[in-house]
């Protein structure tokens, strides 16, 4: 329960400081250097969990495949530099987060089990919303940025 709790607050922290992403022009060859790079550490992440077993294997493929969706939002995220592009970072996140949480309630029986399942959804919910909200907060904004504009 209190893992959930910290991993709200990072979340969020995450979120806030992704709008920091660096938004420099990136040429075709880095973003091919960069989604190799992706695919690479996320292979070897997913190697990594090959020597482990049972549910704890499971979990290092979890957090493998979540680095690798995330960080390829993130590359979006700088191609684009878009508030639609932060908005999936935060999702990526968000998904990744909520799916090895999932696989660590694996561990547990019974109510406890129940508890550690209901406390993951209703992280990775409260995220989804706050990701939903910052977006809508974002576009208003570049509305209201645009309408001062014209004016």
């Amino acid at each position: 329960m209190m893992n959930l709790k910290i991993t709200t607050v990072a979340a969020a922290i995450v979120f806030a400081c992704s709008s920091a992403i660096a938004t420099d022009a990136m040429t075709k060859d880095e973003v091919k250097a960069e989604k190799e790079r992706i695919e690479l550490d996320y292979k070897t992440a997913k190697k990594a969990c090959d020597a482990m077993t049972a549910n704890a294997k499971d979990i290092c493929v979890a957090e493998a495949k979540g680095q690798e969706k995330i960080a390829k939002a993130e590359l979006a995220a700088k191609e684009k530099s878009t508030p639609k592009s932060q908005y999936e970072v935060t999702m990526a996140r968000a998904d990744a987060q909520y799916d090895v949480a999932k696989e660590r309630c694996d561990d547990m029986k019974g109510a406890e089990k129940d508890v550690c399942v209901k406390d993951a959804k209703a992280v990775h919910s409260r995220a989804k919303e706050d990701a939903k909200a910052a977006l809508k907060t974002s576009d208003a904004r570049r509305e209201a940025g645009s309408g001062v504009a014209q004016a």
